[in-house]
């Protein structure tokens, strides 16, 4: 499936953000009758998914403004303000950070509703031609990670250099940048917990928190990791080109391009739909939709749309045909219900 961000030309809008107030200190900038959403490549095909069906359902409706920023890069433009010039939506592949919490309460973006509104899970794949790779955290640690295990610069240069059961090809991944939840995801899933198993790093963790962070998640800059933007399809092409290649991305991506990718098990557990939606497979995400309070009722169709995810994320539903994965029964109810009640988000429970 191609992903074509839905990019609409600026309207004469019907509603003033008014409602807003001048919290942003700069304003409500004007009008817009457009729901507009920023941030994360994976929940981009379920949200522009959501906006297609938000235009049949209501008819006269413009079709929502979906753009592929990345998790960081959408949290950023959401909390910077209130007001017609700031998205209404933020689409993430991770929960909110509590320093993204505390930069939108600065900004005066107080009262955030968090809805989640599936499960996707870190897919590792490799070209349908590709030598059948069968990783563990330890391994993709090990692979590429900038300072191992804090022990110096990571001098591995094939697979075979990080384990004898691998193959001696050489170490070549394509995966997301800084800004993606995507590689937050991958830092905490996976590359965590390959690092936690040298006894030492959990000792380092308690002792100093920084510089276990930076030893367990930075990754290599010499090459080996490439940053591929906010693309994950240009990811899957560079695969096609590169069969020795490894590339990360979120399931979906892997599950339209089963003709030409295969999965790349973790732990020997495949990402496979039930895997991820039990949570047995190591790499499941949860993935989110973080909606500003103060422009429900400012922006024309913001509850329909918001209403168009809940109706659509079932088992069955037209989402998990695009390759989402369904959530949990008692994580839909609670999300059904943040929906309909626009319950808002204890800024305490983040991390």
């Amino acid at each position: 499936m191609k992903h074509f961000a839905l990019f609409a030309a600026t309207a004469v809008a019907a509603l003033t953000l008014s409602g807003c107030g001048d919290q942003s200190g700069g304003g409500a900038g004007g009008t817009r009758d457009q729901i507009r959403a920023v941030g994360s490549s994976t929940v981009y095909p379920f949200a522009t998914a959501v906006a297609e069906l938000f235009v049949q359902g209501n008819p006269g409706m413009k079709s929502p403004i979906i753009e592929s920023t990345g998790t960081g890069g959408g949290m950023k433009l959401f909390c910077a303000g209130v007001g017609a010039q700031y998205p209404d939506i933020a689409d993430a592949s991770r929960r909110m950070k509590k320093a993204e919490f505390e930069m939108c309460q600065q900004n005066g973006v107080k009262d955030i509703v968090e809805i989640q509104i599936g499960v996707d899970g870190l897919a590792f794949a490799e070209s349908s031609k590709g030598p059948g790779f069968k990783l563990t955290p330890r391994i993709v640690y090990e692979a590429l990670a900038a300072n191992p295990y804090g022990k110096g610069p990571n001098k591995a240069q094939s697979w075979k250099d990080v384990d004898p059961s691998l193959p001696a090809i050489p170490i070549s991944v394509f995966g997301p940048p800084s800004t993606s939840g995507t590689r937050d995801s991958l830092a905490e899933l996976i590359l965590e917990k390959g690092c936690q198993s040298d006894e030492a790093m959990k000792a380092l963790k308690e002792k100093n928190e920084d510089e276990y962070k930076a030893t367990c998640t930075r990754i290599r800059e010499d090459g080996k990791y490439v940053d591929s933007g906010e693309n994950d399809n240009l990811i899957v092409q560079k695969l096609g080109a590169n069969p020795n290649a490894l590339g990360i991305f979120g399931f979906s991506f892997l599950e339209e391009n089963k003709d030409t990718l295969k999965d790349v098990p973790i732990n020997g557990v495949e990402a496979t739909y039930e895997m991820v939606s039990t949570g047995q497979y190591p790499g499941a995400r949860p993935l989110y939709i973080y909606v500003k309070k103060a422009h429900m009722q400012a922006v024309p169709g913001l509850q329909a749309y918001l209403n168009a995810f809940a109706a659509n994320w079932g088992p069955d539903g037209p989402l998990t045909k695009r390759g989402m994965v369904a959530a949990p029964d008692d994580v839909r109810k609670a999300s059904a219900e943040a929906v309909k009640s626009l319950t808002v988000l204890d800024g305490s429970v983040l991390k």
